[in-house]
Parts: C-alpha cells; sequence; structure tokens
C-alpha cells in the first residue's frame, strides 16, 4: 500500500493493475479550462481525470448564503458517489498526478484520507517524471465499473472559520500558510485582490517542499523544515489560498513523519471575505 508518494518507475508497473486507479488533477487557477484540456491532449494510460472545481471542490456558498472559499470541501456523500464514478473501491490503491510538483493531486490525496482511505499516493514529480522515463501517454478517456468506496473514519483533521478566529486570542495553535511570500505579505492584488494573512500565522511556501526536478525532497530535510514552525504537529493548522495547496504542506508533514496538522478549507479566500475578520501584512 502506498499511502504518501510512489515514484514513477513503480507506477509504471502497475499501471495496468485492475486494483489500481490513476487520476489526473491537471489545473490552472487563471484558466479553468485548462485541466481538461490538457487530460485531452495526453495523459498516462488509464488515468481517470477528477476537475479540481467541479468534482473536488464543494458549492462556494452554504444554504446560509455565506461564502464558503474558492474551493471549499465538498459534501462527503457528493464526493464518495464522484469517488465511486470513477469506480474506487475501499480496497483501490489511487494514484492521484499532475504537472505542477503536486499541488493539485494532494488535494485528491488528502480528500481520500478524509474519507478515511489510506491506499492514497502522489506521483512524486508528476507527469513530467513519467515522461522522463519515456513512458507512453494515451488520449482516450476509459471507463470503469462503479466502486465501492465507503464513507469511513477520517484520517485527518479540519478547522473550521472560528475555530482560526478564536485561535488569534488563544494562540493555542499555529497557523501556516502555504501561498507564496508575496501573497502572504499582502503585494500581489493580481491573486490576492484582500492582500495579507491571518494574525500570528507563518509562512511555508509549498514550493520549498519540492527539489529542482519537482520531487520531494527527502523526509529529514522536509522534518528539518517544519518542526521549527510548531511544538508539535498537532498544533498546526494548514492554509492557503483556497484549501488547494495547503495539502501540499500536510502531505510533506506526512513524508516528513510529522502527521496529526488540520487543515483550515476555507483559508485565505474564505477569511477575507469579511472585513470584519484581522488581517497583517508583512513578514
Amino acid at each position: 500500500m502506498f499511502k504518501t508518494l510512489i515514484d514513477a518507475a513503480t507506477l509504471a508497473q502497475h499501471v495496468n493493475d485492475p486494483d489500481w486507479i490513476v487520476i489526473d488533477c491537471r489545473h490552472d487557477l487563471m484558466n479553468p479550462a485548462f485541466g481538461r484540456d490538457a487530460y485531452a491532449a495526453g495523459h498516462i494510460p488509464g488515468a481517470l481525470f477528477a476537475s479540481i472545481d467541479d468534482d473536488l471542490s464543494g458549492a462556494k456558498r452554504g444554504a446560509d448564503g455565506v461564502f464558503r472559499g474558492r474551493h471549499p470541501l465538498p459534501e462527503r456523500a457528493t464526493l464518495i458517489a464522484t469517488l465511486r464514478r470513477f469506480g474506487i473501491g475501499d480496497t483501490t490503491q489511487v494514484v492521484a498526478y499532475d504537472a505542477h510538483g503536486g499541488m493539485y493531486a494532494a488535494r485528491l490525496w488528502w480528500l481520500l484520507r478524509w474519507l478515511g482511505h489510506e491506499a492514497v499516493a502522489v506521483l512524486d514529480g508528476g507527469l513530467p517524471a513519467w515522461q522522463a522515463l519515456g513512458q507512453p501517454l494515451a488520449t482516450d478517456t476509459p471507463t470503469r465499473p462503479a466502486g465501492n468506496l465507503s464513507d469511513r473514519p477520517a484520517l485527518t483533521r479540519t478547522v473550521t472559520v472560528d475555530d482560526v478566529l478564536a485561535n488569534i486570542t488563544s494562540n493555542t495553535n499555529v497557523v501556516i500558510d502555504a501561498r507564496a511570500n508575496d501573497r502572504f505579505r499582502g503585494e500581489n492584488e493580481t491573486m490576492d485582490p484582500v492582500g495579507g494573512h491571518i494574525p500570528g500565522a507563518r509562512n511555508r511556501f509549498f514550493k520549498d517542499n519540492l527539489q529542482a526536478d519537482g520531487t520531494f525532497k527527502p523526509a529529514e530535510q522536509l522534518w528539518q523544515a517544519f518542526t521549527p514552525l510548531f511544538t508539535k504537529p498537532t498544533s498546526a493548522i494548514m492554509q492557503c489560498g483556497s484549501g488547494v495547496t495547503a495539502c501540499h504542506n500536510l502531505l510533506a508533514m506526512e513524508v516528513a513523519g510529522l502527521p496529526g496538522a488540520a487543515l483550515y478549507p476555507g483559508s485565505w479566500s474564505e477569511w477575507c471575505a469579511d472585513p470584519a475578520r484581522p488581517v497583517a501584512k508583512g513578514e
């Protein structure tokens, strides 16, 4: 069972295994059509496509009309139905990949763990690593029989916007922001019209988890990078712009042997939607 990362050579040995399912999670925040177009142009043979916007996120507004962020969590029952449609069952080994160092594939990795599914891993190095081995691409869209994925106890933790707001006073946990430093400081109006960060947050840009070739840094290096940020992993709250790339930091912490941090799904997009919530700028 692969539970964090898998290398391209190992995936190539199992790409035709009926008990394995590969999911293409490519996405572009500035071009919603990019992922489907890229998948149609060429993907790992047998892979299915999961849209960050349509399959791996829920409604931006709750039943009360309140904005929940750009990529809020889908309803559990809806997500289970989607993943069953992909053919995922309780014993399926799932491999998620993208072409962006795992920044989107980690979202599916986290969501499956949220549903209690352990056998899910991110392709280390993504599609570039697959192609670097000379492995082929396909353009067909395969079909799979429906899976029997169950809703089991979550292997992850979440916190709400109210939890994060209360933490500013209690200072019980540390919020770690996965956005680029210019966004954290409040200097990128294109990505964040309301710039800045949650008061007291620390910055750990998700791309700092990667080596130059797009694969994850060794566990020891990740451990050394994360441990100065908190007293213990379970005191960390991970966030980003909309709850997607924060999952990359959560994956990196799992690789480093530091499990137990929580995800704030609404992240900055939810936080800054209410002008009553405090905002800090700068380092």
